[in-house]
């Protein structure tokens, strides 16, 4: 596993201390999955206080306490953060995703530590100076499976926003979920627990599903599986030849798109509300997310989502004048992208989408954005 040489240079450091770094979290994981690691998370085992780290830390660069009581640092090193911490173990106290109480603790053993993770494949570690790696659970061979399960009973059911973070890990990385988590899950969604979940936590998940997936559709069908989309009526109302449409669609939009993350997001969501009304996909935003930006974006895309196909049809006289109209109200390029989608979704042996292949054309001849 490559690692960085600052890291190597803190590891030797801290062995000399008589304490371990090793490398925690999704850096593990997405080596197996031969994916590019863009974040190092190192959690420091033997140290008996806190200033210890700290005081070690400071000698390689800039140091930030995020939370001494979380035990964790932001250690920046030639522009490069990475993020050190203690072990820990949580238990539940209260309601919702902050309801935690923490207790760190240097002398930790790995598997105490690493029960805390929600799955397998999230709870591997790798010890820097021995260039050895930790797998108490099995996550490796779960990966080699491509299932995603769960660690402990008990404290999985505790954080209900690991229901969706589930729901993205299987859609980006191939994985099934397996049938005891599936249960856990359903039990989660039917005992309410989603409901101590700030939207804003909800969407990040689903931010992720819709855009660092190749086939989002797997996260929405599983959020039906797992009894969840009851809580987006507009899309749980939809019959379901439409629904299969929809699912169609988005991973139609997710192989096509090459926006900026931020117009990706617009896409995706409106690949996902295009069988919806204008109504019905603002309803469908505002249980997503209170950005007022977004929401008119989206819904701007939705209300004209067959108006390409209407300006095609029209008389050949009228075309130029509907596009121009079309142009003061949406991006030209943007809807096209959608509704391009959209048609192969409906019609998935066709070979181009002649209605939008015209609209971009005389868009350009007639400089529209």
């Amino acid at each position: 596993m490559t690692i960085p040489p600052i890291l190597q240079t803190i590891s030797a450091q801290l062995q000399l201390l008589g304490a371990r770094a090793i490398l925690v979290g999704g850096s593990v994981r997405d080596h197996f999955l031969n994916l590019p690691i863009k974040d190092y998370d190192i959690e420091v085992y033997g140290l008996e206080r806190f200033e210890q780290l700290e005081a070690l830390l400071q000698k390689f660069g800039s140091v930030k306490l995020v939370g001494k009581s979380f035990g964790v640092l932001k250690f920046v090193h030639e522009g490069k953060e990475y993020d050190f911490a203690f072990p820990r173990v949580e238990k539940k106290i209260g309601r919702g995703h902050r309801g935690f109480a923490v207790e760190v603790d240097g002398m930790l053993d790995f598997r105490s530590a690493a029960r805390r993770r929600d799955f397998t494949i999230n709870a591997m570690g790798y010890d820097i100076e021995q260039h050895l790696y930790l797998d108490p659970f099995g996550g490796k061979k779960d990966l080699e499976a491509h299932i995603l399960r769960h660690i402990d009973d008990n404290t999985f059911i505790e954080d209900p926003l690991r229901l969706y973070r589930g729901v993205q890990f299987c859609a980006r990385f191939g994985l099934t979920m397996h049938p005891s988590t599936q249960m856990l899950c359903r039990e989660m969604a039917e005992k309410g627990l989603l409901e101590e979940l700030p939207k804003e936590r909800i969407f990040t998940e689903l931010r992720k599903l819709l855009l660092q997936s190749q086939r989002p559709s797997v996260g929405w069908e599983l959020i039906r599986k797992l009894g969840v989309l009851q809580d987006f009526p507009p899309l749980y109302t939809l019959p379901q030849d439409q629904w299969q449409m929809t699912l169609r669609r988005l991973d139609m939009m997710a192989v096509s798109k090459h926006a900026a993350e931020k117009k990706a997001l617009v896409l995706m969501l409106a690949a996902l509300c295009f069988s919806c009304s204008q109504e019905q996909a603002a309803l469908f935003l505002e249980i997503l997310s209170d950005e007022v930006k977004l929401r008119d974006a989206v819904c701007t895309l939705v209300r004209h989502h067959d108006t390409i196909d209407t300006i095609y049809a029209a008389d050949p006289d009228l075309r130029d004048t509907l596009l121009r109209k079309l142009a003061t109200e949406v991006t030209i390029a943007d809807l096209t992208e959608v509704a391009r989608a959209d048609y192969f979704a409906r019609y998935p042996d066709a070979h181009h989408y002649a209605a939008g292949d015209w609209i971009l054309s005389r868009a350009s001849v007639q400089k529209l954005s």
